[in-house]
């Protein structure tokens, strides 16, 4: 995948999610199935020093929501992409940067395109083979 694609998706997300810049999203790694987003601690740490939960939930639904996008485009669809329901569960505390992926195989990634494509609607509910659905 060219940088040129992720440069595109990147300014697209600060463009209609203003809280991205304030995070310092950026995107690190696109191709046609995945993505990698980083952000550094500093802009988004808590009171104790670590990563401020609501930036950690942010990062993650921007980067599920920036793969779905970018699927969409490629595939030359237009949609509105909005996010019905997310969850999370905080393990353990970011003391770091925080970097989030997400990735489609190419079944699931065809299912919610094909959906999308047919029905005019679709929903993204792809598995981690080691988590369960995300």
């Amino acid at each position: 995948m060219s940088s040129d694609a992720a440069a595109d998706l990147q300014r697209r997300i600060h463009a209609g999610i203003p809280l991205s810049r304030a995070m310092a999203y950026r995107i690190t790694r696109l191709t046609d199935s995945a993505i990698t987003v980083q952000a550094p601690l500093e802009p988004n740490v808590n009171v104790h020093g670590s990563g401020f939960a609501g930036s950690l939930y942010a990062l993650g639904i921007l980067t599920a929501w920036g793969l779905c996008a970018h699927l969409i485009a490629r595939a030359g669809l237009q949609a509105d992409l909005v996010v019905a329901e997310a969850t999370i569960r905080y393990t353990a505390p970011v003391r770091t940067g925080i970097c989030c992926s997400s990735a489609v195989s190419d079944a699931d990634a065809r299912d919610f395109l094909g959906s999308l494509a047919g029905h005019r609607r679709a929903r993204a509910r792809w598995r981690d083979p080691d988590r369960g659905r995300v």
